[in-house]
């Protein structure tokens, strides 16, 4: 199973960094699209908000039935304030990260929470000239330290998840 959704990940991946335009501003409704289209050959509930609670590691993520809203307020707030992502940006780094880190909060998905979370960083990142195919690599690498930027989003705290974002890039220009 691995294998076929890694496989249809590349896929997704290559037609999302193709078809959306550098000017879009990214919706929870794309997020559930790209989510279709990875997992959808896979997966029923696929592009659809996650219905079970969940956790990992004794983390609990947002309660199933708050997802819906949850994902209309970071659309509201994350995704229409730093979406299309530019180059002018004062902190690129810390868009990023405050996206990721409360997309991954919520985890509004079954399954593949953090991929679509590091899709949409891409998604972002291209328009603003910067480079994260390297993303996954590092994640891997530096799992512990991610998941503790990951909970330090809890008290909105995004700076641990903008560090990664910069070691990530090599670059502190936005710093």
């Amino acid at each position: 199973m691995e294998r076929v959704e890694e496989r249809e990940l590349i896929r997704a991946t290559d037609w999302a960094l193709q078809s959306y335009e550098r000017d879009r501003s990214i919706s929870a409704r794309d997020l559930c699209g790209v989510h279709k289209r990875w997992l959808g050959r896979i997966y029923p509930w696929a592009g659809a908000y996650r219905q079970v609670n969940m956790s990992k590691g004794g983390f609990m993520f947002a309660a199933a039935a708050q997802v819906p809203r949850l994902m209309h307020g970071f659309e509201a707030i994350c995704l229409a304030k730093h979406t299309p992502l530019r180059s002018s940006h004062p902190d690129i780094h810390l868009a990023l990260a405050e996206t990721h880190t409360e997309f991954l909060l919520i985890h509004p998905f079954r399954e593949g929470n953090g991929r679509i979370a590091r899709l949409l960083a891409k998604l972002m990142a291209a328009p603003a000239g910067v480079d994260l195919s390297s993303f996954d690599a590092l994640v891997e690498r530096r799992r512990e330290e991610y998941f503790a930027a990951v909970r330090a989003g809890l008290d909105r705290n995004y700076n641990p998840m903008r560090e990664i974002f910069i070691a990530l890039t090599g670059d502190g220009a936005s710093a």
